[in-house]
């Protein structure tokens, strides 16, 4: 007979399951009470969550200067989208020159649509890898750089398959709020049990120091590319997310804007912390569409200003610019939210330590 007692639940634990409930509570609600336009920015901060976290698996934890994002979010992007119109919606489209015979009829629901983007995208990167992450520094940036330019080339020319700089429109709007932020909350729970794994342990020593780390048997090379693979298919899982958000997408969104956007969302949260791209993301897309009357007409008081088209992003570039400098650390550094840290500072009440408890 097994006589062993059930551990109780720890504080933490229970912290994290209420914190978890009342999360889904407030989505029901805000669903519920907010504006289209509300929730389409709520939206929109869940899918900027997936793209800091999966670029920050690449340049925080693994410590390699990557720029090709907004290529692997163009590959789920038009993979997702193409698989899930129907034939009726292909044949609209492509008005210039037919779809490719063996797509024209092919369509999938938007689970396996955005599962096959994600992993088109990873399977890319994965060669990408194995051909270029030998170098390091600039000369990977420039590379992988080089290679989002190259998608999108492909893209706006490859008129049979993507229809060109034409772009896709009439997407169904696949991605509901359950949709992005589930798929954000899934990223952000693989991203810390991969980070407190051993995978996770191998692609920080290799951050630190590489040659380090291959003296102690690991597999810097390898361990290199599985970090860009995963990386790149999050990035895929963002850019169908993304597509069925916009309803319309065309290659000019996949510049290399897209990925200064992400970039400057994980630098401001902390190269190197899971909590800081979250927290940054949610706040940086929300100061976006807050600042948008910085493009239009100012006034002034003593003078009303002509519309400046992309003074916001001159904005953010500054911010961005005065981070680097001042506070190269970012929001969060390194460091993680933890349930101790709020007791620290006086916002949870102290666990008892062992000593404590035992009485008198």
């Amino acid at each position: 007979m097994n006589t062993s007692k059930k551990l109780p639940m720890s504080r933490n634990t229970l912290l994290t399951l209420g914190a978890a409930v009342i999360g889904l509570v407030l989505l029901f609600v805000f669903d519920e009470l907010f504006d289209r336009f509300t929730m389409q920015i709520f939206k929109l901060c869940a899918i900027n969550i997936i793209l800091a976290l999966s670029l920050n698996l690449i340049n925080g934890f693994t410590g390699l200067f990557s720029l090709g994002h907004a290529g692997f979010m163009a590959v789920g992007a038009y993979t997702c989208a193409i698989l899930t119109m129907s034939p009726e919606q292909k044949e609209v489209n492509y008005v210039i020159q037919p779809i490719v015979p063996w797509l024209a009829n092919v369509q999938f629901p938007f689970l396996p649509a955005l599962l096959i983007g994600g992993l088109l995208a990873g399977l890319i990167g994965w060669l990408l890898g194995v051909i270029s992450l030998r170098l390091r520094d600039d000369y990977l940036a420039i590379a992988t750089l080089g290679f989002s330019e190259i998608i999108r080339v492909i893209l706006t020319n490859a008129m049979t398959f993507t229809n060109g700089s034409l772009g896709l429109k009439g997407l169904a709007r696949f991605t509901t709020m359950w949709w992005a932020w589930g798929s954000a909350i899934l990223t952000t729970l693989f991203l810390v049990l991969l980070i407190k794994s051993s995978y996770g342990r191998a692609f920080k020593s290799i951050r630190d120091n590489e040659i380090a780390a291959e003296s102690m048997g690991i597999n810097v090379f390898g361990m290199k590319v599985l970090s860009f693979t995963i990386s790149s298919f999050l990035a895929g899982i963002a850019g169908g997310l993304l597509a069925h958000y916009l309803t319309t997408i065309d290659p000019k969104q996949f510049i290399f804007l897209k990925t200064f956007d992400i970039l400057l969302i994980v630098v401001l949260g902390g190269v190197g912390s899971i909590t800081g791209s979250v927290v940054a993301a949610i706040v940086v897309t929300i100061s976006m569409e807050a600042l948008r009357f910085l493009d239009g007409p100012l006034n002034l008081g003593f003078m009303v200003t002509s519309g400046v088209p992309g003074l916001r992003m001159v904005f953010f570039s500054a911010l961005l610019m005065v981070v680097v400098i001042y506070r190269q650390q970012g929001l969060m550094g390194k460091a993680e939210f933890s349930w101790d840290a709020l007791s620290r500072i006086g916002l949870l009440p102290r666990r008892k330590s062992k000593s404590e408890k035992g009485g008198r």
